[in-house]
């Protein structure tokens, strides 16, 4: 399909810097493709009366890293340059990749220095070699800790990596490791937050408890890849980021009993989406899933197991645009975000909830 299918005009004003207080005030459209009513006006906190005894809600607990880091790239005895990178994938306990500006200006063995605040345990410092460069200024970096100790020193050195649409409005700030992080969160690893998740409270759990709704948790860690644009014209001429992903054996088994009994598999974020459609086989059934996945979901993608998703609002021509299109149609979705535009819904990360029910 033609990536301009995708694409529409949004005022900066509509972007959120900060996100709603309390996280469960933010408001939510509710988009039913099917029906009389397409859209609604609601709040997250109305969400219980959408769902029903025996659905299960499926949430990401992935745990942002700060994976942004600041250093020096040393070449021999006096050549210099500043270099930013955000890690995105890590591939061994002592490597990562991660893209890097400017990427350019990097080559294979360059040495990288990171962290010259004398703030952490490691007096500062956190080195890195540079392995190998790929296409949009992604490189591997090889760190002189590996495992638990190139944790430590991330989180002494590293910051949150906030979205381009937010960092290049403001600073991370100290609120932001509060803020850009889900309330269930556990396995450390992502570069960005599960956005959706970002709205749930203990007091949006004790209403959903009360109407019976099942709560499972699988892990998609979320990738710096996730803010590339797309910069083909076709969506076959896209390749997808790939992130690493885990759904358990007790989960999967306790998701397709849901499914057996007349439940509703609900997904809470495009990631937790993605990964139940990859550990999904072609007849429905959802298995044990370890490893990458890189499901690139446009219109016409035919849905395995996931039957109603709450999601922020996305970027135009974004392949997460792309995901709510095939889920609910290309011609609802554009006319459900102009309806959110013109009434001042708040978008992406830290913006509103939308509520959508797949298109049959």
């Amino acid at each position: 399909m033609r990536v301009d299918l995708f694409d529409f005009d949004l005022p900066e004003t509509s972007i959120a810097l900060r996100p709603a207080s309390p996280r469960d005030s933010a408001r939510m459209l509710v988009v039913r493709p099917d029906g009389p009513q397409v859209l609604g006006d609601q709040g997250v906190l109305d969400l219980p009366s959408f769902l029903k005894e025996g659905d299960a809600l499926v949430f990401n607990d992935t745990k942002v890293i700060p994976a942004q880091l600041e250093g020096i790239r040393h070449r021999g005895e006096d050549i210099t340059t500043p270099v930013s990178v955000t890690l995105h994938m890590r591939t061994a306990p002592d490597c990562w990749k991660a893209f890097a500006r400017p990427a350019r200006r990097l080559k294979v063995g360059d040495r990288i220095a990171f962290g010259h605040g004398g703030s952490s345990c490691l007096l500062g410092t956190l080195d890195a070699t540079v392995l190998g460069k790929g296409d949009a200024g992604e490189v591997t970096l090889r760190f002189d800790l590996s495992g638990p100790s190139l944790d430590e020193a991330i989180m002494a050195v590293g910051h949150i990596p906030l979205p381009p649409y937010i960092a290049s409005k403001r600073a991370e700030d100290v609120q932001d490791r509060a803020d850009y992080q889900t309330m269930y969160a556990r396995e450390e690893g992502a570069v960005a937050a599960p956005t959706a998740g970002l709205h749930f409270t203990d007091r949006l759990f004790a209403k959903l408890d009360e109407v019976g709704v099942e709560k499972h948790f699988v892990t998609l860690h979320v990738g710096a890849g996730t803010f590339l644009p797309v910069k083909a014209d076709d969506t076959d001429d896209h390749v997808m980021h790939q992130e690493i992903g885990h759904v358990d054996a007790r989960t999967a088994e306790r998701l397709n009993a849901v499914k057996a009994r007349g439940g509703r598999i609900v997904c809470v974020g495009t990631t937790s989406l993605r990964l139940i459609e990859s550990a999904t086989s072609e007849d429905g059934v959802v298995k044990p899933w370890s490893g990458p996945t890189g499901i690139f979901i446009t219109p016409g993608y035919r849905f395995r197991a996931v039957d109603v998703l709450m999601t922020n609002f996305h970027l135009p021509k974004s392949t997460l645009f792309m995901l709510v299109s095939a889920f609910s149609g290309l011609d609802t979705m554009r006319a459900a975000y102009t309806h959110a535009i013109e009434t001042g819904y708040r978008f992406y990360s830290y913006g509103d909830a939308s509520l959508l029910f797949r298109k049959d």
